[in-house]
């Protein structure tokens, strides 16, 4: 009697690294119209802008640029109903500024996006919802934008939602499916977003701050070449968008800041 021991189907690892990229670049290509969006309202509107109080080319469109842009003064512009937040000037005072697109979409809007469409590839429109709910713990439990929060999370809250919903399937009495399903999933929801907030928020940012930390030490030393070697073999394992959107993007726009 022999036996043959199995084979290993030749770049396993690789494949299934190129499948996870893939699901990770699923979040984030059907979204890229909303960061085109927020490209151009950033690029047009901040103070340093096409159109801000400091453009290099003297195209000052005031005060659309300072509503849209965010800062300037509600009491000196006078645009009523838009959102207004306290906002420090340059002498230490404070006043009620425009809080404008650009901050609200890249805190808000994104993540939120980037979440929703997770949840959707895990479990459809119902994963989609509760990876939403989810996601808002961990966005406002930091104070940089979460789209690595949201590529782990998103989808992480989906599944939990499907394997809770495996838990009832096929025993809930008929005209009570509606009401079940609601409740368990805005009450999962509500548990997802309040441990996000807690336990996956400031996991997050530290990991935010030692990538942050890693990029300031490779500036310092003229070392950026050397992102290429996780950049360029990310790229033929389809982590590119993930690396792009969920590490350097947050990191440029907190450098920015």
């Amino acid at each position: 009697m022999t036996t043959t021991s199995p084979t290993k189907k030749p770049g396993g690892a690789r494949i299934a690294v190129q499948r996870f990229g893939t699901f990770l670049s699923g979040m984030i290509m059907p979204n890229i119209a909303a960061f085109i969006a927020w490209g151009f309202i950033t690029m047009l509107f901040i103070p340093a802008g096409f159109f801000g109080a400091k453009s290099p080319f003297g195209w000052h469109w005031a005060p659309v640029a300072e509503i849209i842009g965010g800062g300037g003064d509600a009491a000196t512009i006078g645009w009523p109903g838009a959102a207004t937040a306290l906002t420090a000037n340059a002498d230490g005072g404070t006043y009620q500024g425009y809080v404008g697109l650009v901050s609200v979409m890249i805190t808000y809007l994104l993540p939120l996006l980037i979440a929703n469409t997770g949840g959707r590839i895990v479990y459809g429109a119902r994963g989609g919802v509760v990876a939403t709910i989810a996601v808002m713990g961990v966005i406002v439990g930091t104070n940089i934008p979460m789209f690595l929060g949201a590529m782990i999370m998103g989808p992480l809250a989906a599944w939990i939602t499907k394997q809770m919903d495996k838990l009832w399937d096929g025993k809930i009495r008929p005209g009570f499916e509606m009401l079940v399903n609601n409740f368990s999933a805005g009450i999962l929801g509500m548990i997802l977003a309040i441990v996000g907030f807690f336990a996956f928020g400031p996991v997050f940012l530290g990991i935010s701050a030692v990538l942050g930390s890693i990029v300031a030490f490779l500036v310092q030393f003229n070392l950026l070449p050397v992102l290429s070697i996780i950049v360029e073999p990310a790229k033929v394992l389809f982590l590119n968008n993930a690396i792009n959107h969920g590490v350097f993007t947050p990191l440029g726009i907190e450098q920015a800041a």
